[in-house]
């Protein structure tokens, strides 16, 4: 099974950016399901005076969720793509939030260490090469005790949540993607959920990483068993993230 990465998948997602918004338009709950997710970081005061991490932001979607969740915090929201930037930047945004192109794998060569309170990840882990590596470069960002949300698709193992997700692939996303002309993108999008952790697995790679505290929570619909959100803590404490 052939996946797309680095340097291609940055340019896939470059020429996708123009109709990937009406694209994840048409899956039911989308923003609501991110925005629920960013909710579940729990951060208080509105996140005032707390620096967020949006890795991996995309035309914006994920952002914007945390901006409903957290409308006082700091946000900086980073991708690889230029495309998916320029389709973010274009749209209206508080002071408080910045852009930056900067992929995952370059967070080890940045000099934000202990800098954020939170980091969340919308649809980014099944599209690195080493998910681990950059699980613990995300460890490295964030301050003692510090939350990571990630929000991914990434199956339960069940047999029937498999074939959902391939039936939908090949009934709606690949179809979809070959009008655009963005075939490619959109069949490693269903193949890099197949290749991937199961649910379970990837909450033990989290764990691995340096986050003792890990809970895993699927979303809802007809995601259920498709999409699961990870809420974890880096640090030592006295009890686990909340999940509401």
């Amino acid at each position: 099974m052939t996946l797309l990465r680095d340097h291609d998948l940055a340019r896939a997602f470059d020429h996708a950016s123009h109709s990937y918004d009406r694209l994840t338009a048409l899956n039911p709950g989308y923003r609501s399901d991110l925005l629920r997710s960013a909710r579940r970081l729990g951060l208080p005061r509105g996140g005032r005076g707390l620096r967020v991490l949006d890795l991996g932001c995309g035309t914006g979607a994920s952002t914007r969720a945390l901006l409903g969740a957290a409308p006082y915090a700091r946000i900086t929201a980073v991708d690889a793509s230029a495309g998916m930037l320029e389709r973010a930047r274009a749209k209206r945004w508080p002071a408080n939030v910045r852009f930056l192109h900067r992929s995952a794998e370059d967070l080890r060569t940045t000099d934000d260490d202990g800098s954020y309170d939170a980091v969340f990840a919308a649809y980014l882990f099944r599209n690195v090469a080493a998910p681990g590596d950059v699980l613990e470069a995300v460890r490295a960002l964030l301050r003692p005790g510090g939350r990571l949300l990630v929000h991914e698709y990434c199956l339960s193992g069940s047999a029937v949540h498999r074939a959902v997700w391939n039936t939908v692939c090949r009934g709606v996303i690949i179809p979809a993607g070959t009008l655009t002309g963005d075939r490619e993108l959109y069949h490693h999008l269903w193949r890099s959920v197949i290749a991937f952790d199961t649910a379970p697995l990837f909450a033990q790679r989290i764990s691995l990483a340096g986050f003792p505290f890990v809970r895993t929570v699927p979303v809802g619909g007809w995601q259920t068993g498709i999409v699961h959100t990870f809420l974890a803590r880096s640090g030592t404490g006295s009890a686990g993230p909340e999940a509401s």
